[in-house]
């Protein structure tokens, strides 16, 4: 496989937007409910930042895994769900979950 052939691969793109320490354990949260409160998230992922967490979300938003809700109440409140590209991974990274737990036993 040279650069270019590399370059279009579709598991390397694949792996480019799931990579990041965080962002499994985002998708399985969102996986779990509809929609799902910044400050949910937040609290439901183990020591991580919420500078990192932002971080994180915003690059799934820009690869067209999530979509990001605004509502202008008091206090603003901010809302993360799966598009349906996103909700596409759910078989694949439930095969995943299954084979990583076959690997431990």
């Amino acid at each position: 496989m040279n650069f270019e052939e590399f370059k279009n691969c579709g598991l390397r793109k694949s792996l480019d937007i799931l990579s990041g320490k965080w962002k499994p354990l985002i998708l399985h949260n969102l996986f779990e409910e509809e929609q799902v409160r910044f400050v949910e998230l937040w609290r439901n992922m183990p020591r991580v930042s919420k500078k990192v967490l932002a971080e994180q979300l915003k690059q799934l938003e820009e690869d067209d895994i999530i979509q990001r809700i605004e509502v202008y109440n008091f206090p603003p409140e901010v809302y993360y769900k799966l598009t349906e590209k996103g909700q596409q991974l759910g078989p694949i990274l439930s095969k995943l979950h299954v084979w990583g737990n076959e690997l431990s036993s």
